[in-house]
Order: C-alpha cells, then sequence, then structure tokens
C-alpha cells in the first residue's frame, strides 16, 4: 500500500509519540467526528483518534499526520509499519474496519474480545446501540467452537449480533452471522404396540417384517426401503433400541443382541456414535426427521416434516464441545449448504446435557 499524496486543505493531526493515536485540536475535529462518528472529544475540544481510524482517514485522504516532535508528515506507508510492529496482524481486523467503512456503516472500537462495534445504517454515535459485534478473522487462524460459544453467550446477553469477518489470502472478506439456534420440526412419531426386531449385520440393521417396515419406513421415515425390507442405519437404530422400539438379533448366529453389546459393537464401527446419538435423539424429540448427510458432507439433513414431501431445511454436523477446525474447510460447508438452499448447523453436548445447535450463514452486511 502506497503513502497517501499530501494535500493542503486536508486536516494536520499530531500523533502521539508512541503512534497509538492521534489528536486534532482545531475546528476540523467537529467536522471529522460530524462525518462518521470518527474518534472521541477530549479537554477543549480535541479529538483523539485511535491507530485504525487514523490509518483509514490518511488512506482515503481525508487527514495528514505529523510526527511527535519532529513535526514530519507521516504516509501511510510509514504508518502501516508502525502499527504492525506494536500489534503484529495488525492488517487483519483493518481490512475488516475499511471494509464496513467502506460499505457505510460507523464502526468504533469493541469491548475486550470484540475488534469493532457497528452502528445500523443511519445510526448516531453514541445514542444508538450497535447492531453488530464484530470479530476480524484471518482464514489461517483456527476456529474453535469454544471460543466462538463464549463469544455468543455474551453477546446474547448484551442483545447483539455477532459478525464474524474472515479475510482470506487476498485480503478479500466474507461475513458469516453466528447465532445459536433451537429447530423445530412438525413430524409427529406414531406409537407402536410392539416392539420390532431387527438384524444386526455389518454396519446396518435390517428389519423384514412387512408390518414394521411400513410402520417405520413410511409413517416414521426411518430407514431406506430396499425391496420388501428395510435398512436403518446405527444410528437410527441406536434410537430406537433406546426408545424400547427395537431389539436386535445377529445377523452371523440369530442370537440376541442387548443393547449394551449393540453399542458396543456400534461405536466400534461409527466413530463418534455418542455424539451423533446425542444429536439425532435431539432432532426427532424436537419433530424433526434426520436422514444421513452424507453426499452434503454433513451427518445429517433434517426435515420439518414427511421428506417425501418436503425439502430438508438444515444440514447439521455433529461435534465434541472442543471442536476446532479450519475456516477453508468450515467455508466449504456453508457454502455448499447455501447452495442447495439449507442451513448449516454445528451441533453439539454442552456441560450441562443440553444440545446446543449453532448457525453460520453467509451474509452480505
Amino acid at each position: 500500500m502506497e503513502g497517501t499524496v499530501s494535500t493542503p486543505d486536508l486536516p494536520w493531526a499530531e500523533a502521539r509519540e508512541d503512534g497509538s493515536s492521534v489528536i486534532l485540536e482545531d475546528r476540523s475535529a467537529s467536522q471529522l467526528h460530524s462525518k462518521g462518528y470518527y474518534g472521541v472529544f477530549g479537554p477543549r475540544g480535541s479529538l483523539t483518534l485511535n491507530r485504525t481510524e487514523t490509518l483509514y482517514l490518511v488512506e482515503v485522504g481525508r487527514l495528514r499526520v505529523r510526527s511527535a516532535p519532529e513535526g514530519k508528515e507521516l504516509s501511510f506507508r510509514e504508518m502501516l509499519h508502525t502499527a504492525e510492529e506494536a500489534e503484529s496482524g495488525f492488517e487483519i481486523p483493518y481490512l475488516v474496519y475499511r471494509d464496513l467503512r467502506q460499505r457505510g456503516y460507523v464502526v468504533k472500537s469493541g469491548i475486550p474480545g470484540i475488534d469493532y462495534g457497528v452502528l445500523p445504517r443511519g445510526g448516531t454515535y453514541p445514542s444508538t446501540p450497535s447492531l453488530y459485534w464484530v470479530k476480524a478473522i484471518s482464514e489461517r487462524s483456527p476456529f474453535r467452537l469454544p471460543d466462538l460459544v463464549a463469544l455468543l453467550d455474551q453477546a446474547q446477553g448484551a442483545r447483539r449480533k455477532v459478525l464474524l469477518g474472515v479475510v482470506d489470502e487476498e485480503s478479500d472478506l466474507t461475513y458469516y452471522l453466528a447465532r445459536f439456534v433451537q429447530p423445530k420440526g412438525r413430524h409427529m412419531a406414531a406409537s407402536g404396540e410392539r416392539e420390532i426386531e431387527g438384524m444386526l449385520l455389518a454396519d446396518r440393521v435390517t428389519v423384514f417384517d412387512k408390518g414394521a417396515v411400513e410402520l417405520l419406513g413410511t409413517t416414521e421415515a426411518y430407514g431406506s426401503r430396499i425391496g420388501e425390507r428395510l435398512e436403518l442405519s446405527l444410528v437410527e437404530a441406536a434410537y430406537l433400541v433406546g426408545e424400547g422400539k427395537l431389539s436386535l438379533v445377529d445377523g452371523r448366529t440369530l442370537r440376541p443382541l442387548s443393547r449394551k453389546t449393540f453399542l458396543t459393537r456400534a461405536s466400534a464401527i461409527e466413530k463418534g456414535l455418542e455424539n451423533l446419538q446425542h444429536t439425532y435423539s435431539d432432532l426427532r424429540r424436537n419433530g424433526l426427521v434426520p436422514k444421513t448427510g452424507f453426499k452434503y458432507g454433513a451427518h445429517f439433513r433434517a426435515y420439518e416434516a414427511e421428506p417425501s414431501a418436503t425439502h430438508a431445511k438444515y444440514l447439521v454436523h455433529s461435534v465434541p464441545p472442543s471442536f476446532a477446525s479450519s475456516w477453508p474447510e468450515l467455508s466449504r460447508a456453508i457454502r455448499l449448504a447455501h447452495g442447495v438452499k439449507k442451513s448449516f448447523l454445528l451441533s453439539w453436548r454442552d456441560e450441562e446435557d443440553s444440545q446446543r445447535y449453532l448457525n453460520l450463514q453467509r451474509i452480505r452486511p
């Protein structure tokens, strides 16, 4: 980035010796503040601009800065160098600030843990509360679920929306609205009068009884109809066994299988089965029909009603509470969900044994 060419009629600001901020002390201070709510007023009408505000105003040609005590004009290049020396990675939040300002938003410094507070369009500072709390992130930074959950819990208490500004390697911005949701559906489970028998094969369960196939496969929307039989996934079978609707026999010996033995064998085949069970069970309890999300790179696709009568609304990925990922991997999953008109959800079991859901939605602010 090159330094801005000086223009004689631009206001001057004097940099603090540590380079953290600049001060305007003439009548241009109020003019600058009134057009974008830059800075904070101090004694005798002086205006203090932080490092980010200063750099932006210099870059767009609205301000000149001179050093203290030499009085030498500082270029944008010199100021960016000073900022990077003082704060490694400064460029990432600066690019987010710059983009939001270019979009016409009033952007102010955030509280600890938050880079910026962004006012709604047309808002006035300080009377209008922030619409968004914005976190600036490099695409090379890891995504850590516990960090985002803590941020969202804090934002929820303050009634703020959380916007994640992810900067890629070409300095392009992608914004994600992050929020907790509770998915709900309208599917009502039928009450079966008898326990149904299923046969455990290598990595799935098969049901042969015609009445049971009709009940589970059509009325209850479990599994897949393969000819005259119904094939259930291990997660579906585990749920039905837990609900007392399904008993199992071993496909090799035809001997009955206890729930404990089945879960031991199923867990050896299906990694993370416990997390998947928690998510699947919660979706069912909330009136949704979960089916495999394999084709979409997620654990489940979830329907609000009978799958034959509607499209899946959610793609749900079940994760542990400590889940971490890379942003490129997560970005692919979110974009795919958006492309097939579904909401992408991460689901996990918290410390209080409640199932929680995080929606990450790509938006244009």
